[in-house]
């Protein structure tokens, strides 16, 4: 197969795609994914030099690919993604709010700290970024924001109440914002993946819930986040007629 087959065949050359938490698991993956397609990318997340290894990949396959090193989670780092990206890659097609933390532990005695930062990325920064993204693609007349949330933004356990307030709060604002922005030719989708072998697991605070969670994890054969990716890709690939609303997604084995 030639280069100039293999171009055409590329469904997303001419996109401007953003993806948040990019410097490792679904955000890393997705980002590929989408380069694979020919979209040019704006890698977003706070480890510069994974960004940059990143970057250095897709470019490497002949893609395009833009370095962001933010903290979403700070006030303002948000709307700056946003603007670098219009203004590096000079426009905005695909929004993947992936960025993400999964802080499990009980109510009764919690961190709550651990509640704050959640509230700050899972909730605050993408509804912000969401904002920002509007602003370019309501011109345009196109775009498609991704959000992905959780199992746990349609079910909660003894010790997801907190982590499930926040993909909840995902839900409610993706069906709203749908709704919304339909006839500005917009499309909306929440990927909701079940357990995924990523870095989230080590993130959590409480020792006993986290110990226990990865025993749980231990006993099935989790998603790669390539599979997330794939879902992902699926969505922003439909014409521009069909908005994929909703993605659930668990592993074979998960109960």
């Amino acid at each position: 197969m030639t280069q100039a087959t293999q171009a055409t065949q590329r469904r997303l050359t001419g996109k401007v795609a953003l993806v948040t938490g990019a410097s490792s698991g679904i955000g890393e993956a997705t980002a590929r994914a989408l380069a694979l397609e020919g979209a040019a990318v704006a890698l977003v997340a706070r480890r510069a030099d994974r960004l940059e290894q990143l970057a250095a990949d897709i470019r490497a396959q002949g893609g395009q690919a833009h370095v962001c090193a933010l903290d979403l989670a700070q006030p303002g780092q948000a709307q700056v993604a946003a603007q670098q990206t219009a203004a590096a890659l000079g426009r905005l097609d695909i929004l993947v709010n992936n960025a993400g933390l999964m802080l499990l532990g009980p109510v009764t005695g919690a961190d709550l700290s651990d509640w704050e930062r959640m509230l700050d990325l899972n909730v605050r920064a993408l509804m912000t970024l969401t904002h920002a993204a509007l602003a370019i693609m309501t011109p345009q007349r196109s775009g498609h924001i991704v959000n992905v949330s959780s199992v746990s933004g349609r079910g909660a356990s003894p010790t997801s109440a907190g982590y499930s307030a926040t993909k909840w709060a995902v839900g409610g604002f993706s069906e709203g914002l749908r709704q919304e922005v339909r006839l500005s030719g917009i499309r909306v989708t929440v990927i909701e993946p079940g357990v995924v072998a990523t870095e989230l697991t080590g993130h959590i605070t409480h020792t006993q819930t986290r110990e226990t969670y990865e025993s749980r994890v231990s006993t099935m054969t989790p998603l790669e986040a390539e599979d997330i990716a794939a879902a992902v890709v699926y969505a922003v690939t439909q014409p521009q007629r069909v908005n994929v609303n909703e993605i659930l997604i668990r592993p074979l084995d998960q109960g």
